[in-house]
Parts: structure tokens; sequence; C-alpha cells
């Protein structure tokens, strides 16, 4: 592994990131940021869903 895991361990590390992204957005722009990566997240899961819904409803068709 790297010099950095050796030094401070994988939860280290973790939180020196942490730190550093505070320190590059500001506390006041976490909340949006988080609120973004969620809605985000939904509307790429949904859209998953639906990709899964139409393949399953094209599969029938074909074999009708």
């Amino acid at each position: 592994m790297g010099i950095l895991s050796e030094i401070f361990g994988v939860d280290g590390i973790i939180i020196i990131v942490a730190i550093v992204i505070v320190l590059l957005f500001g506390g006041n722009k976490l909340p949006k940021l988080a609120r973004g990566l969620g809605s985000a997240s939904h509307e790429f899961r949904k859209g998953v869903a639906e990709g899964d819904k139409s393949e399953e409803e094209g599969s029938t068709e074909t074999k009708a």
C-alpha cells in the first residue's frame, strides 16, 4: 500500500479527505452538495428501474 495508509491507516485517510472537503467547499455548501448528490442518486436509480421495466416489456412483446 501507500505510505499514507501506513502512517494514518484507512480511517485516518477518510478523516483527512473529509477535512479537505470541508475546507474546499465550506460548511455552508456541504448540505447543498449532499442534497444534490442524494437527488442525483435518486434520479439514477429511478432511471435504472424504468430501463429494466422497459426491457422486460420489450422482451415479452418479442416472445408473443
